[in-house]
C-alpha cells in the first residue's frame, strides 16, 4: 500500500452513498449483494449505483462477480485492512502507548465468531 492508493480509497469512501454501500457490503460478507438489490437498499437509481460501484471498484474496495444475469458485489476486506494498516503504521510517532487506546477500541468490534467478548 502506498500514499496514492490510500488517497484513492479514502476519496472513494468520502461520499455518502459510496460509504453506505461499502458498509452494507461489509455487513453482507461473504455472500455479497447483487447490484440491483444494492441500488434498492441504498435507495438510488441503478445507473447511479453503477457509477458508485465503478468508483469503489477502481479504488479496489469492491469486486463484482457475474453469476448468471446478475453481478454480485463483495468487499475486498484485505484491501481495506491494508489501507487501515498503512494509516496506522506510524501511529503516534512510534510511541506504542499512545496507540493502545485505539487498539483497545478496535478489539471488541472484531472478535472472531464463537469467541467470548
Amino acid at each position: 500500500m502506498d500514499e496514492e492508493q490510500t488517497i484513492a480509497v479514502l476519496a472513494a469512501l468520502a461520499q455518502p452513498t459510496r460509504l453506505r454501500t461499502f458498509r452494507l457490503l461489509v455487513e453482507r460478507e461473504p455472500a455479497g449483494v447483487p447490484a440491483g438489490e444494492l441500488a434498492r437498499l441504498v435507495d438510488v437509481p441503478q445507473n447511479t449505483m453503477s457509477a458508485h460501484l465503478a468508483t469503489l471498484s477502481q479504488a479496489g474496495l469492491v469486486r463484482g462477480e457475474r453469476q448468471s444475469r446478475s453481478i454480485i458485489y463483495r468487499v475486498d476486506l484485505d484491501r481495506f485492512r491494508a489501507v487501515m494498516l498503512y494509516l496506522l503504521q506510524d501511529c503516534c510517532g512510534g510511541n506504542a502507548s499512545l496507540c493502545a487506546p485505539l487498539i483497545s477500541d478496535l478489539t471488541p468490534c472484531c472478535a472472531p465468531n464463537g469467541s467470548a467478548e
